[in-house]
C-alpha cells in the first residue's frame, strides 16, 4: 500500500511540474506555438473573391511541405490557417488561406527561394488560381 501510495505521490508531483513549467512558459510568451523575438516571418496570403478557388489538402500536403523542404535549417516552423470569417458580421472574408514560414534568416530565404521561385509558381495552378499577397514582417514579441 505505501509502494503504491509512493508511486502516485511521484507522478502526482511529475505533473505538477511539468504543469508549473508550461504555465512558467506561458507567462513569458515562448510557449509551443508562439514565434520567438527576432525569427522573421513570410506570410503567404490568398485573398477571397468571388470565383477564386483553393485546394486545401493540396496545399497542406503537397505544396506547403515542398517550399519548408527548400528552406533547410533556415527554417523554424510553418503553419497553414483556413479563413472561416471576417472580422464583422456579414463581412466578405478577407482570406482564405494563409500560409506562414517563420524563419531564422531573410536572406538565408531570399538564396533558398531564388532558384526555385519558377517551380514554386508553376505549382498554383494545382491549388488555386489566386495571385497570393506577401508580406515579411519581423516577429517583435
Amino acid at each position: 500500500m505505501k509502494i503504491k501510495l509512493l508511486i502516485v505521490l511521484v507522478v502526482f508531483g511529475a505533473c505538477f511540474s511539468t504543469l508549473a513549467q508550461q504555465k512558467s512558459s506561458s507567462a513569458s510568451g515562448n510557449e509551443a506555438g508562439i514565434a520567438e523575438k527576432g525569427l522573421m516571418k513570410v506570410s503567404v496570403m490568398y485573398p477571397y473573391a468571388d470565383g477564386k478557388t483553393f485546394d486545401m489538402d493540396y496545399y497542406e500536403k503537397s505544396h506547403m511541405p515542398f517550399v519548408a523542404g527548400l528552406l533547410g535549417s533556415n527554417l523554424v516552423r510553418y503553419t497553414i490557417e483556413k479563413g472561416v470569417s471576417a472580422g464583422m458580421p456579414n463581412a466578405p472574408l478577407p482570406y482564405m488561406a494563409i500560409g506562414t514560414f517563420y524563419i531564422k534568416s531573410l536572406p538565408d530565404y531570399q538564396a533558398a527561394i531564388a532558384p526555385h521561385r519558377d517551380a514554386i509558381r508553376a505549382d498554383f495552378p494545382k491549388y488555386t488560381n489566386i495571385s497570393p499577397v506577401i508580406l515579411i514582417s519581423e516577429v517583435i514579441r
